[in-house]
C-alpha cells in the first residue's frame, strides 16, 4: 500500500488559476466537513431519544433490540447501490439528496406506537444514514486527491465532534422537550444547514491534480489509478476487513465497556459512564491529529502502528486489575483505532471509486454489528474480560493484513483501442 507523499496541493495553470482552485478547493473542504459533522450530530441526537422512545412504544428490550435492526439493515443494504448512485449522478448530489432525506427521516421514530412500525421507519432512517456515509466519503476522496494531502481523517474527525456535540445537546434538552419536539427541531437543523452548504458543495468543481513526476517518486495513494480488476477487487476486500476489525472494536467498546468497569472492576457508575466517552474523546483527538500522522508515517505504517497500539491498549483495557488501569487501557485504544476506518474507507475510494467505499464501508459496518452480540457470547461462555481481548486480537489482525497488502495496488481497466 503505497505511502502518502509529502506534497501540496497541486493544480494545473498559473498563479491565479492555482489561487482560485485553491480557494475552490478550500471552500469545497469546508462544505464537506459540515456534511461530516451534520451526520455525526443528527445521529446522535436520535440515539439519546432512544430510552424514551422505547417508552412511548412500550417496547420490551427484545423487541426494541429488533427494532433497532432496522437501522443496521436499512444502513447495510443502501451502501451496496450508493456507490452506483455515486458513479451515476456524482458523490456530492447524492450527499446532498442523502442528507435531506436523513433530516426528514429522524423525525418518524417518536410517531411510531409499536416495536414493528418502530422498526420500519428505522429502515429508512438507516438508508437515509447508509446513503450519506457512502456519499460523503466518495465526495471526501475526490477531495483528497485534488489536494494531495491525507486529510481524510480531518472529515470523520468533524464526524466525531459532531456526535458529541449532537449527544450534548441532546441530553440537556431531553428533560424539557418531548422526542417529537427535540426531532422535529433536528430535522429543521438538519435542513437548514443543508440548504446553506448544499449550493457549496454542489457548485464547486474538484480540480484535477497534476500527476508526481519527480524522479523515482511513487504515485500518490490518493491518485493511484482506479480499475476493476481481480487485484483491485482484492485489495478493496482486504482494506474492507482492515475496516471490519477496528469497526468491531468500536461496536464492543460502545455496548461493553462501561459494563466491564462495573461487573468486573467494581467501578463506581461515575467512572463506568466514562469508558466510552473516555474512548470516543480518544479517537476524537487521534482523528484531528491524523493528517499530520499521515504525512510523517504513510498510510500502511499508520494502519499497522494504529492497529498495533490498539491492541495493546485493549489488552490492558480487558485484563487491567483496576479500573483506573482499563480507562488507560481504552483510551489508547481510542487512539489507535482513530485513523484505521477512515484510512482505509479513504484507500478503497483511491482504488475503485465510490464502488470502493460502498464495499469497505458495507463490511466495516458489519464489524460494528458485530462486535456487540460476540462480545455478549463469548461473555456468556467464557467472561467479559475474555472476550474483551477479541478486540485486541482482531485490531492485531488489522495491522497484518495492512503489513499484507502494502504492495498491492489497482489494476487498470484496459480497453481495446
Amino acid at each position: 500500500m503505497p505511502h502518502l507523499n509529502k506534497v501540496g496541493t497541486a493544480v494545473s495553470g498559473g498563479d491565479d488559476t492555482d489561487l482560485a482552485a485553491r480557494s475552490s478547493l478550500s471552500r469545497l473542504r469546508t462544505a464537506l466537513t459540515v456534511f461530516f459533522a451534520l451526520d455525526g450530530f443528527l445521529f446522535a441526537g436520535w440515539v439519546v431519544r432512544i430510552p424514551a422512545v422505547k417508552e412511548r412504544t412500550g417496547a420490551s428490550e427484545s423487541d426494541l433490540g429488533l427494532a433497532l435492526l432496522g437501522v443496521s439493515a436499512g444502513a447495510v443494504v443502501t451502501m451496496v447501490f450508493t456507490g452506483r448512485l455515486c458513479r451515476r449522478f456524482g458523490s456530492r448530489p447524492v450527499t446532498v439528496v442523502s442528507a435531506v432525506l436523513l433530516s426528514l427521516s429522524i423525525v418518524l421514530p417518536p410517531r411510531a406506537h409499536s416495536a414493528p412500525a418502530l422498526g420500519l421507519v428505522l429502515l429508512v432512517f438507516g438508508a437515509a444514514y447508509g446513503a450519506l456515509n457512502v456519499s460523503m466519503n466518495s465526495a471526501a476522496v475526490d477531495v483528497v486527491a485534488a489536494l494531495r494531502r491525507p486529510v481524510i481523517s480531518s472529515f470523520h474527525a468533524a464526524f466525531s465532534l459532531g456526535g458529541m456535540v449532537g449527544a450534548g445537546l441532546g441530553g440537556l434538552v431531553a428533560g424539557g422537550l418531548s422526542p417529537t419536539v427535540h426531532l422535529l427541531l433536528l430535522t429543521g437543523v438538519g435542513l437548514l444547514v443543508t440548504a446553506v452548504t448544499g449550493p457549496v458543495l454542489l457548485g464547486r468543481r474538484v480540480p484535477a491534480p497534476v500527476p508526481v513526476s519527480a524522479p523515482g517518486a511513487r504515485p500518490d495513494a490518493a491518485h493511484a489509478p482506479r480499475g476493476h480488476g481481480p487485484g483491485t477487487r482484492r485489495t478493496v476486500l482486504l482494506l474492507g476487513v482492515i475496516a471490519l476489525c477496528t469497526a468491531y472494536g468500536e461496536g464492543a467498546m460502545a455496548d461493553w465497556s462501561a459494563l466491564h468497569l462495573t461487573e468486573d472492576l467494581g467501578a463506581s457508575p461515575g467512572p463506568a459512564a466514562a469508558a466510552y466517552s473516555l474512548f470516543a474523546l480518544a479517537m476524537t483527538a487521534g482523528r484531528l491529529s491524523g493528517t499530520v500522522q499521515l504525512e510523517r508515517l504513510g498510510q500502511n505504517r499508520a494502519l499497522v502502528l494504529g492497529g498495533l497500539t490498539a491492541a495493546l491498549g485493549m489488552l490492558l483495557g480487558a485484563l487491567a486489575p483496576t479500573a483506573w488501569a482499563a480507562l488507560a487501557g481504552f483510551a489508547v485504544a481510542g487512539l489507535g483505532l482513530a485513523n484505521i476506518f477512515p484510512v482505509a474507507v479513504g484507500r478503497a475510494g483511491a482504488l475503485a471509486g465510490p464502488g470502493g467505499v460502498a464495499a469497505a464501508s458495507t463490511l466495516g459496518y458489519g464489524g460494528m454489528l458485530l462486535g456487540p452480540p460476540a462480545i455478549g457470547f463469548l461473555a456468556d461462555w467464557f467472561s467479559l474480560p475474555l472476550a474483551l481481548t477479541t478486540v485486541a486480537l482482531l485490531a492485531a489482525a488489522a495491522s497484518v493484513v495492512a503489513h499484507a497488502a502494502r504492495h498491492m495496488s489497482a489494476e487498470p481497466v484496459h480497453r481495446p483501442a
